[in-house]
């Protein structure tokens, strides 16, 4: 667990050198107090606040691996599976030059607020829509070299989009995970002996790998090609501490 506190300190580092990148949010008035907002309201800065998430996203993570609440720990990853995906959505128009009308549609829905009624959630009328998870997942899977498989990698990205699904919404064969011991009951104040830990804990690798890259691709549309090359490196060395060196790619 050390490898991966140690990322947390480094992604850390890397958000608050990128942060003072961009113009900061600013306060304002709503709803009878004040709140802090981006005024720019630009990709830029969307992708500073996914950043932000990711880093108490993976945070969590640890917490609750280590405290054996494994349906919430794979829950969450459902949550850094798409941040994920959106920061590369967000990001690639810059680094490939291809911007399009869905970026400009997913970026008004993030910034739009939740309530148009502040001084009351009941009486607002205003409901978010929401940006297809598919088209978003096709843009980033579009192909971009040689190599590139499109219909492979969208397919990667929903089924593990699928794999987490039952634990995001409960299903029974994810619940009775929970169901073992001696005696054999459903065990509800974690338990870091189940007969999935192991499993769950492997599982870790891929988000933290996933976030390096993250901020990767955050660094290259910054242009803080120094911090890029700095990540680049130090996810090598990661994969390959992992045993995994062999079966992942930048």
């Amino acid at each position: 667990m050390l490898q991966y506190e140690n990322i947390i300190s480094l992604l850390t580092n890397a958000f608050e050198f990128l942060e003072q990148k961009i113009a900061p949010p600013i306060k304002q008035e709503f709803g009878g107090g004040y709140v802090y907002r981006y005024s720019e309201k630009s990709y830029q800065q969307a992708v500073i606040q996914k950043l932000a998430r990711t880093i108490t996203g993976l945070r969590a993570l640890l917490l609750l691996n280590q405290n054996g609440l494994l349906q919430e720990q794979a829950s969450l990853q459902r949550v850094l599976d798409e941040l994920d995906e959106d920061i590369m959505f967000l990001t690639f128009p810059f680094l490939f030059d291809d911007l399009t009308e869905l970026h400009q549609k997913y970026l008004d829905v993030f910034y739009e607020e939740e309530f148009d009624i502040p001084e009351s959630a009941i009486e607002s009328t205003q409901k978010r829509p929401m940006i297809s998870r598919k088209k978003v997942r096709a843009y980033i899977s579009k192909p971009r070299g040689d190599e590139s498989n499109q219909s492979s990698s969208i397919e990667t990205s929903r089924t593990l989009s699928k794999t987490y699904s039952g634990y995001v919404h409960c299903a029974s064969p994810q619940i009775m995970e929970l169901y073992f011991g001696t005696p054999l009951k459903f065990q509800t104040t974690g338990n870091a002996t189940s007969p999935f830990y192991e499993d769950h804990k492997d599982d870790l690798f891929n988000n933290f790998f996933r976030a390096i890259h993250s901020f990767g691709f955050a660094s290259m549309m910054l242009r803080q090609n120094e911090l890029f090359d700095q990540l680049l490196s130090y996810s090598k060395q990661f994969a390959f501490e992992q045993g995994k060196g062999n079966n992942v790619a930048w």
